[in-house]
């Protein structure tokens, strides 16, 4: 399955990508989809534990399972003043 991932603030910046489409085999999880982010993208690792997700639109745990054509969003943490 094709899942579009999303990658915003800081950790797009780190990264160096803001959008991709990755392939993915059926009833993947976020947790899943993220291990093979890491793979293609090792500076990943290191901020993985704070991100939060979210899928069409919608927040999300790590465990919770992906479909074809989702919207998968990578959100660090956000600091303000």
């Amino acid at each position: 399955m094709e899942v579009k991932v999303l990658f915003f603030a800081s950790l797009a910046d780190r990264l160096k990508v803001r959008e991709i489409k990755i392939d993915l085999p059926l009833k993947s999880s976020v947790s899943d989809a993220v291990e093979t982010l890491t793979q293609r993208y090792p500076a990943l690792a290191e901020v993985h534990s704070t991100l939060a997700f979210a899928v069409n639109l919608d927040y999300v745990q790590p465990g919770d399972v992906l479909a074809d054509g989702d919207e998968l969003a990578l959100i660090p943490p956000v600091s303000g003043g």
